[in-house]
């Protein structure tokens, strides 16, 4: 009797920093799928963001891990830093699939990436490969791949918070303590990060 694998969903991200709507959307996910576990997949470079405002690949990771250490569930991947840059999700996705054969894995993104799937580098082999589990955006509308039988929406909250908003408000001194799990405030009060 073969076993079957385990099904992890790649949450990718520059987690810029890490906020509690990435976390309300991790943990839905995995709660009301059929996902075992959700890795966290810290970006070393966007090919689609500018660089400018992106703390430094370990910084980054080492929030990703503070913020999600208390749940079995999640899992913060570095692995993407060793990959070529510009990382493309494709090439994580081969990389994946090659090294831990006996895992399955699927794609979460938002609604927002969705609409411009057909911008992403051999997005068609995304498509027919794996499953994506879709998440609501706000200012969304249809798109061209909602039927398609790999493409999965789930119900989560359509939270509208972005690693941006947390950064301006860090930028103008003001407090983002509800919008960041106490961990990752606690790393970025102590690391002096974003103020610039």
């Amino acid at each position: 009797m073969t076993q079957s694998k385990e099904k992890i969903g790649l949450y990718f991200g520059s987690f810029n920093p890490i906020h509690i709507g990435h976390l309300i959307i991790a943990d839905y996910i995995v709660q009301d799928t059929d996902l075992d576990k959700i890795w966290f997949v810290v970006s070393a470079q966007n090919p689609l963001k500018e660089l400018s405002s992106l703390a430094d690949n370990q910084t980054r990771y080492q929030l990703v891990q503070s913020a999600i250490q208390d749940n079995p569930d999640f899992y913060a991947s570095d692995e993407e830093f060793s990959l070529p840059i510009p990382s493309y999700t494709v090439n994580t996705l081969a990389f994946f699939a090659e090294k831990y054969k006996d895992k399955e894995f699927s794609l979460i993104m938002g609604q927002d990436n969705l609409c411009v799937f057909d911008k992403w580098k051999d997005y068609n082999s995304i498509l027919n490969n794996y499953n994506i589990y879709v998440y609501p955006r706000k200012d969304c509308s249809v798109t061209q791949f909602d039927n398609h039988p790999h493409v999965h929406y789930v119900n989560a909250p359509l939270i509208d918070i972005s690693a941006t908003f947390i950064r301006q408000r860090i930028k103008q001194g003001r407090s983002v303590r509800y919008l960041v799990c106490a961990k990752v405030l606690d790393q970025i009060e102590k690391k002096g990060l974003y103020r610039q």
